[in-house]
């Protein structure tokens, strides 16, 4: 269940707009060490307190707010925190410090295909993928040939997903993702599905979704097409929000700091 999102002093977005919330989160991780089955290695592991240098954070004290409507990049370097800001937004996965608030059904893309059942055919894998979404069986129906109609799957309809490419897996994903009513939207390198001809389908329909006053959080490395869609960036780096301004104001600095590392 998704929690209330309060109203701290001095935010930018008001407060009954206010769709997703990050508070002094952190998150971390176990390093992983290599096993010892010597019985002295074993106690002493069991003795020792795991200690800071045990965990990797892969974000540190990040806070940030999105309103309704707001379509916001969040891009960085690879391991930067990118993809597990989108997972804490999704709840798959819960912060080790500070909070995580979402308001809204909630559409997460965190990797276009994910979870369809190898042995179902498309229209099998959109039902059961949209009612994970909390979308009823008797909604899907009346989107169902809308949907496949998008992801261009043409003979393929009716052939088990295991058979599709990469491209025709991640375009049916996108097309469940993009039809199902949801409050939020979080996608993960959405911009980069398909062919050209594709991707300004996608564009299209992101740009409907956007006058319908959805709320997108993209991660993506298309700088471009970033700055084209989204009105505002977070750039992340080594686990922290470097900058939350204008997408302009951001990609600058961030394509200024891409420049220096050559």
């Amino acid at each position: 269940m998704s929690e209330p999102i309060d109203s701290p002093a001095g935010s930018s977005v008001e407060p009954d707009r206010r769709r997703i919330r990050f508070e002094g989160v952190g998150k971390s991780y176990r390093r992983r060490r290599l096993k010892s089955y010597l019985l002295k290695d074993v106690l002493r592991g069991l003795a020792r307190e795991e200690d800071e240098t045990d965990r990797f954070w892969a974000l540190k004290d990040v806070s940030f707010e999105v309103g309704e409507g707001e379509t916001v990049a969040v891009f960085g370097q690879n391991g930067s925190g990118k993809s597990t800001t989108l997972s804490l937004c999704a709840g798959a996965t819960h912060p080790t410090v500070g909070r995580v608030s979402v308001r809204g059904r909630i559409a997460p893309v965190l990797a276009l295909g994910v979870g369809f059942e190898p042995d179902m055919t498309a229209p099998e894998n959109a039902y059961v993928n949209a009612s994970l979404l909390g979308v009823s069986r008797e909604e899907l129906s009346e989107r169902l040939e809308e949907i496949l109609h998008f992801a261009e799957l043409g003979e393929f309809v009716d052939t088990a997903v295991r058979h599709y490419s990469t491209g025709m897996t991640a375009r049916l994903g996108f097309a469940v993702a993009m039809h199902v009513d949801a409050d939020i939207l979080l996608v993960d390198e959405v911009l980069a599905v398909g062919d050209g001809a594709f991707q300004a389908k996608c564009l299209h329909r992101i740009g409907e979704l956007q006058r319908e006053g959805r709320t997108l959080l993209f991660v993506t490395h298309d700088l471009q097409k970033a700055e084209e869609v989204c009105s505002r960036g977070i750039w992340i780096r080594d686990g922290e929000v470097q900058i939350d301004d204008a997408i302009d104001v951001t990609l600058r600095e961030y394509q200024a700091f891409l420049d220096a590392q050559g």
